[in-house]
């Protein structure tokens, strides 16, 4: 007679919530410590790990701001009295790894407004049993495995609920079925955490302990009857299972050979590439369950090859921060404006992105509150006046031209590049001279040096005032028209401190304008000097002169500068 069985070594619960007689408070988990449990899974995974600490680092970026903290300096100054950053930071970690958080609202001593606020560690609190829908109130302890049936527990009243000198925000997102706790939105990877966490322990415990097999135990002096069996599992269970005692050796007493008990070996042929297999299997479901777009995005290298270029990679940025990273945020700003409405404070808060700026799409972003939002870019108070900008298009397209039949385009590149070559080998003038209507002082009998306005990207339905006339007039514009400053904007020019204005050649249309400046060359038809063709050669054949020749002029780079948030050094921060 023989009985096998399959001693089962480890069991995964997804977190209960219940409430308990004779006790005020619900418990989280069944031995009221799943807190305790995700911090463990925190600690124990590495894969788990990073991507806990790179989302909560996305999520608080580079801190609160506020787009209009310019028009009401005096509530943004009290905002950031409140909000400290050390205090959000906490919030946005806790949020990410335990699901929820918890602000301590201190209020002044008269209760007229919101004087203080201190994070609360989220797992010293339990929720008060609901009588009418609400939660009113929270219990405290510093170390929930210590209180006993007679332990007086601190009850904190929720944030609007009492008259109270001190309250609790606690935020948590909705979930289906759940209302005292919300389960955290990468649950469905916890037991992958811990299976991580298990493979490396084995692995470990192996190395330590000395190598060895899984076995089977066989008992030969009988069957035992249900109740001996049971105790002899528990007892081997409690003994030998989890990774902790790999590699553990057996110890037995017998009173002769023939009923001795007989422990045979498992051997895994493959065992290697099972624990492989366990680890990359739970890297990935950890991922998934985390939303990780890309892994390269948390510093984990994606061993697939994919997600690695930088286009792909931006995809995949722009996709984790609207999916992921904004919800987590929003939530956040959702309640903090709860609490400065108790000071009558209203702001239009945003977290300053991590995101490279070369990250950020911003085809589709048509005003400049919204573009500080998604750059984190703070903007400057002194917009553009776009009706003085529309003006100077009038002015510059009545001194535009149109090339007559007579003058061929040989030649239209970015008006960045360095020209001395040019201007040496067809012998423009070195220097701008003269304010002749209709010739540049880098033109000669034969050759023009003109500008026109140009498009870097769609920019259909966005364009300012100023660009949609620039672009269609569709004229071509001296450098003696184009590179001069005007006093409107003078707070927008890097040489303000001068008092120059605003140079149209450099700046265009302003903060993140699409276009930029294209440089062509005519040449003159019929002229008994050079042909188009030999022109065309000369000028594709001339190298970049790296040495600056002072005698002649080199436009400066942001001429021909599409502007975004990255190079708009010009404005004021």
């Amino acid at each position: 007679m023989s009985d096998l069985r399959i001693v089962n070594l480890s069991t995964y619960t997804s977190p209960v919530i219940t409430e308990v007689k004779n006790k005020d408070y619900i418990q989280y988990g069944e031995d009221n410590m799943y807190f305790q449990y995700l911090i463990d899974r925190y600690n124990g995974s590495p894969t788990n790990n990073a991507i806990i600490n790179g989302i909560s680092e996305m999520i608080y970026g580079k801190g609160l701001d506020a787009t209009d903290s310019s028009d009401k300096p005096d509530q943004y100054a009290q905002m950031k009295v409140l909000f400290k950053n050390d205090c959000v930071r906490k919030l946005a970690y806790d949020l990410k790894l335990m699901g929820q958080c918890a602000v301590q609202v201190i209020y002044s001593q008269d209760r007229s407004k919101v004087a203080r606020l201190e994070h609360m560690p989220v797992e010293t609190l339990r929720a008060e049993k609901s009588l009418d829908g609400e939660i009113k109130s929270y219990f405290y302890a510093n170390d929930w495995t210590k209180v006993k049936p007679n332990t007086k527990l601190k009850k904190i009243p929720a944030f609007g609920k009492s008259n109270q000198s001190l309250e609790i925000m606690y935020i948590k997102p909705y979930r289906a079925g759940f209302f005292y706790y919300s389960p955290v939105d990468y649950q469905g990877g916890l037991q992958y955490s811990e299976l991580e966490e298990e493979v490396s322990n084995y692995h470990l415990n192996n190395i330590m302990n000395g190598l060895a097999p899984s076995m089977l135990i066989n008992f030969n002096n009988g069957v035992p009857n249900e109740e001996e069996r049971e105790m002899i599992e528990q007892r081997i269970y409690q003994k030998f299972s989890g990774s902790s005692n790999a590699g553990k050796f057996i110890l037995a007493f017998n009173d002769n050979a023939e009923s001795q008990a007989n422990i045979d070996p498992v051997q895994l042929s493959d065992a290697h590439n099972q624990y492989q297999f366990l680890s990359d299997e739970s890297t990935k479901k950890i991922m998934v369950s985390h939303r990780v777009v890309s892994p390269m995005l948390l510093g984990i290298k994606d061993q697939t090859g994919l997600g690695n270029n930088a286009e792909e990679l931006k995809t995949a940025s722009i996709l984790m921060d609207n999916t992921v990273i904004r919800p987590f945020q929003t939530l956040l700003i959702d309640s903090f404006d709860k609490i400065l409405a108790y000071n009558n404070i209203s702001l239009n808060l945003y977290f300053k992105t991590l995101q490279p700026l070369e990250f950020t799409d911003l085809d589709n972003v048509v005003d400049d509150e919204t573009r500080e939002e998604e750059t984190g870019v703070k903007l400057s108070k002194n917009y553009l006046d776009q009706n003085e900008l529309s003006n100077i298009a009038d002015d510059l397209i009545n001194k535009g031209e149109e090339l007559g039949e007579e003058w061929q385009l040989i030649d239209e590149r970015p008006a960045f590049e360095d020209e001395s070559e040019i201007i040496n080998y067809f012998e423009f003038a070195s220097v701008v001279t003269g304010d002749a209507r209709k010739k540049s002082g880098q033109d000669t009998d034969i050759f023009r040096i003109r500008y026109v306005y140009t498009a870097g990207r769609s920019t259909e339905g966005e364009s300012r005032e100023f660009c949609k006339k620039m672009m269609a007039a569709n004229k071509v514009y001296r450098k003696e028209d184009l590179d001069k400053t005007s006093k409107a904007n003078v707070g927008l020019s890097p040489s303000d401190a001068k008092g120059e204005g605003y140079n149209i050649w450099l700046y265009k249309g302003g903060v993140n304008c699409s276009h930029y400046w294209m440089r062509r060359i005519y040449l003159k038809k019929n002229n008994k000097k050079i042909t188009v063709g030999r022109a065309r050669k000369i000028i594709s054949a001339l190298p970049q002169n790296k040495k600056k020749d002072a005698r002649f002029e080199v436009n400066p780079p942001e001429v021909a500068q599409i502007a975004s948030a990255r190079n708009n050094y010009w404005r004021k921060n």
